[in-house]
């Protein structure tokens, strides 16, 4: 690119960075937890449209995807899923086509006592932003926009087609990229700028959730012998999940992505609930856990390991032998993806494109690094065939206490995805 133009992009993302910031801001005060995205996402269509983009804003229908590969299966319904795209639309389409893709729905907060302040109530101080999904991933969802709005600026505009997707449901299934491919929503690349530190994601794990539900015998815990304590047995079958996972991160499935990575999959028990008073023997206990798998280790095989593993530890427990415990896949159910493995001309055209964004930004080359997290680049890559780069910015406890975002790293992220869409789309003069 012409230095002349990177230089006046760079300056176009800084003369609207305090806006971006107090964008970022609006947008973190807005309660997004799943099922309560909806103002969220009504206001991320209104300033869509407000940007002229073709907005199209809609419920998630479970019936138009649950026989999509790459649907996980859910519990509940799906009243409240809204997804919305902003599409721009190319005068002369000369170049490659684009999605810039983010997720409005953010994990629960926790108690909200642990936080320094208020979680929807967004500080900021030392250069960075506090608050729920400040970096998980709004900031994200931000640069998508004001990327475009610098090149708007310089009179500029994407020549080919992008579409600007704000999803829900990433946090527990993917089910709203998957609900954007079903759509007809394709491109020649993708982009999400997931909060990884300015790094791009060579290789991902892919995630299973499931609940066990066990059984037991109530009785008064006077004549406790005599009784089944469901919880009790709940942690044989942990150990036994414990060893599955230990014997899947040394196992033949392990992806050359993570070769140097030590502990690539983990399995987490998230939540447990059991029992209906103190002094009774509890009759039920349920727990949530999540497990990871590798790009390339089937879904279905890992599914069968797991359940084959609570099943042959129950023998081991009286009661449970005759009460087997059940396993119930409720959330994820999700590939492994590796962007690394993808040699096709596009894929490598892509990375070649984000690297040199970036270097043009940060004057340093672009490092490539695995996680041991998964994201919706699994689904826009495995269901829409779509190569799918993940990128971010620098961000820390997502998912914890005190989130946040730091925003210098924002704006680097959003200079750079400007300069990959000018590489990768091309550009036109801005239609007025």
């Amino acid at each position: 690119m012409d230095s002349q133009l990177v230089s006046k992009v760079l300056d176009a993302v800084n003369e609207r960075f305090d806006e971006q910031v107090a964008f970022l801001q609006a947008l973190v005060r807005f309660d997004s937890t799943r099922g309560h995205e909806q103002a969220a996402q009504d206001w991320m269509a209104a300033q869509m449209r407000e940007r002229r983009l073709a907005v199209d804003q809609w419920d998630i229908d479970v019936a138009d995807i649950q026989n999509l590969p790459g649907f996980s299966p859910v519990l509940g319904n799906y009243e409240d899923a809204v997804n919305v795209v902003g599409t721009h639309r190319s005068l002369t389409r000369q170049g490659r086509s684009l999605i810039l893709n983010g997720h409005i729905d953010v994990v629960p907060v926790g108690p909200e006592a642990m936080w320094q302040r208020p979680p929807f109530d967004p500080l900021i101080e030392d250069g960075w932003m506090h608050g729920r999904g400040a970096g998980d991933m709004k900031a994200g969802l931000v640069s998508n926009l004001y990327a475009l709005d610098a090149l708007r600026a310089c009179g500029l505009q994407p020549a080919a087609d992008v579409f600007v997707q704000s999803v829900v449901e990433e946090e527990c299934t993917g089910n709203g990229a998957l609900a954007c491919v079903a759509r007809g929503y394709k491109a020649d690349a993708a982009l999400i700028p997931e909060p990884f530190d300015e790094q791009l994601i060579s290789a991902q794990v892919g995630v299973i959730w499931f609940q066990v539900r066990i059984q037991g015998l109530p009785t008064h815990v006077a004549y406790a012998g005599k009784g089944a304590n469901a919880i009790e047995a709940a942690t044989p079958l942990m150990q036994a999940l414990h060893a599955l996972q230990e014997r899947w991160n040394h196992g033949e499935h392990r992806h050359a992505g993570f070769a140097h990575v030590h502990h690539p999959l983990n399995i987490n028990v998230g939540k447990i609930q059991g029992g209906d008073w103190a002094s009774s023997v509890p009759a039920w206990c349920n727990f949530d856990v999540r497990m990871g798998v590798y790009p390339g280790q089937p879904v279905e095989q890992a599914r069968a390991e797991i359940e084959a593993a609570i099943h042959e530890a129950a023998q081991g427990v009286d009661f449970l032998r005759a009460h087997a415990p059940e396993v119930v896949f409720n959330g994820f159910m999700a590939d492994g993806y590796a962007l690394m493995d993808d040699q096709r001309e596009p894929a490598r055209s892509a990375v070649s494109a984000l690297a040199a964004a970036h270097e043009s930004v940060t004057g340093q080359a672009l490092t490539q690094s695995p996680t041991t997290a998964t994201t919706d680049a699994r689904v826009l890559a495995l269901s829409g065939d779509i190569p799918t780069l993940v990128y971010g910015p620098k961000a820390e406890a997502i998912h914890g206490f005190n989130e946040r975002v730091e925003l210098e790293s924002m704006r680097r992220v959003t200079q750079t995805t400007a300069l990959f869409i000018a590489r990768w789309c091309g550009l036109e003069q801005a239609s007025k």
